[in-house]
């Protein structure tokens, strides 16, 4: 018989008792796993001295500005992942996890000189890598002190620049607000007419001279157990210490006693797949990083992983099992058409590790999203693919929730054989049945395939040598996607019949 605990055992004066508790009936239901992202750069070096470097849940890109600097790493990416049109991550939290400039870092710098012919009125615009200055009117009488002045505050009246201009005497000088190799990636554009239309030249010399990255081992410190399903890495690809980082930091996450792996987003915008591969195909056995690739585009690398990421983890999030294919990467301009790659080239980037896009009238549309894991001679790497790793992620996270719980905890484990009156007894068998309810659920959630198999995997026991301990196994097979579509189509000609017409 069943044991009421509503009242003490060692009760003995008249008094009715009634226990009230919530009891879940709904078990092996499948629950998404909440996506969270964290974000993972500088901060302008201006603002590094009025932010401490603790982690911190962040709402909006202008809150990302104001608090770690406007135009910096953090605010860029943030504005991909957190645009002002709501076109963004949503509701999956955005935690930053702040760096200073490395030590002995320098700044990126270059310049922009006028010169002047005979002047008429004309209008242009500055642009640092897709971003726009404020509109730079030049009238007929300026001097080149006076175009440079005008430009000055063209640039320096949008926040969201990653430079902050000056004033060289004869030019602009342009300082990247952040220090670091990944400031050598700005770039400098002028948008307007003709020097043989309005009378003034322009000479761009590109940023250079950014020196020495910071390292991301206090920020992965800060991490904890909290699941980070994905993290946005504002360092560049070539960093390859800061990916070490990563992929140890990521193998750990995979461990028995974490049960949270992730995984780490990188962009990339050199135009050929052998330069966006040569990191990735030296890393065969890291499953932890990911490179996101737009070829030839002017647009920041981490802005270029933001915003791909913004897509990735929506899906995720809201239906972890479907590729991310055909997603429209929109607010990113991709390279001249000549730069991107076809088909054949998209192959050979998969298979040495780089994620690849499409573009079409002007817009990124993601491809295969894939890790850098693909070991020598391995056809069909196990984790080559995201999705597939988030499939895992969510198998993960319903098995913790269904046996890392009170019910579970402590319970007396006794034989399948044994009979009990306890109400809290756990048996093999009774880990087995919730762990072959949930499986169908997965089945059902297209999470895995051939639940039927799955279950018939299950094993559960009392360890031989320790009576506290239940071993359980089981083997799934996690869904496909349809990536590759092949069709044999055939065709042949109509020859008419062989009827007499009368």
């Amino acid at each position: 018989m069943t044991i009421s605990t509503a009242i003490d055992a060692s009760a003995v004066a008249r008094v009715l008792g009634i226990k009230t508790e919530y009891k879940n009936l709904n078990p092996g239901s499948v629950y998404y796993l909440p996506q969270r992202i964290a974000l993972i750069g500088q901060g302008t070096t201006a603002a590094q001295s009025s932010y401490d470097n603790l982690k911190r849940q962040v709402y909006t890109a202008l809150e990302v500005g104001q608090t770690y600097g406007f135009g910096s790493p953090l605010h860029l990416a943030a504005m991909q992942l957190l645009p002002i049109n709501g076109d963004g991550i949503g509701t999956i939290p955005l935690t930053v996890y702040p760096l200073d400039d490395g030590g002995g870092s320098a700044a990126a710098v270059g310049d922009i000189t006028p010169s002047i012919g005979t002047l008429v009125a004309s209008s242009y615009i500055i642009r640092a890598n897709n971003i726009n200055s404020e509109a730079l009117s030049i009238v007929v009488g300026d001097t080149v002190p006076t175009i440079i002045a005008k430009g000055i505050a063209a640039i320096n009246a949008v926040a969201a620049m990653p430079i902050i201009a000056s004033d060289g005497t004869t030019k602009i000088t342009v300082t990247s607000k952040w220090q670091g190799l990944s400031a050598n990636d700005i770039v400098l554009e002028i948008i307007g007419p003709l020097p043989s239309v309005s009378g003034v030249t322009w000479a761009l010399t590109q940023p250079v001279g950014g020196l020495v990255n910071p390292t991301v081992d206090s920020a992965l410190a800060q991490i904890g157990n909290v699941w980070e399903t994905m993290i946005l890495n504002c360092l560049p690809i070539a960093d390859t210490v800061a990916l070490g980082a990563y992929a140890t930091f990521g193998e750990g996450r995979w461990g028995a006693l974490v049960n949270k792996p992730l995984v780490v987003f990188t962009g990339c915008n050199l135009s050929s797949v052998a330069l966006c591969t040569a990191v990735s195909d030296a890393r065969k056995t890291d499953r932890t990083n990911s490179v996101l690739t737009a070829p030839s585009s002017k647009d920041l690398p981490f802005v270029i992983a933001a915003r791909q990421l913004a897509r990735i983890a929506v899906m995720a999030n809201n239906n972890p099992p479907h590729d991310y294919g055909s997603l429209a990467a929109t607010g990113l301009v991709p390279g001249v058409d000549s730069s991107q790659w076809d088909f054949t080239m998209r192959d050979s980037a998969v298979k040495l590790g780089a994620s690849t896009i499409e573009s079409e009238d002007g817009v990124v549309y993601l491809s295969d999203i894939i890790t850098m894991y693909h070991p020598t001679g391995d056809v069909m790497p196990a984790y080559r693919y995201v999705v597939d790793i988030v499939k895992l992620q969510n198998v993960i996270f319903n098995v913790d929730l269904l046996l890392d719980t009170a019910e579970w905890d402590g319970a007396p484990l006794l034989p399948d054989s044994q009979p009990t009156t306890n109400p809290t007894v756990k048996k093999p068998k009774m880990a087995k049945a919730a762990v072959a309810a949930l499986i169908d659920e997965l089945g059902l959630d297209a999470i895995i395939s051939d639940p039927a198999t799955a279950k018939a995997s299950i094993q559960a026991g009392i360890n031989g040598t320790n009576p506290k301990r239940l071993d359980l196994a089981m083997t799934v097979a996690v869904s496909g996607n349809v990536n590759v579509k092949s069709v044999d189509l055939f065709f042949g000609f109509y020859f008419g019949t062989s009827e007499v017409v009368s």
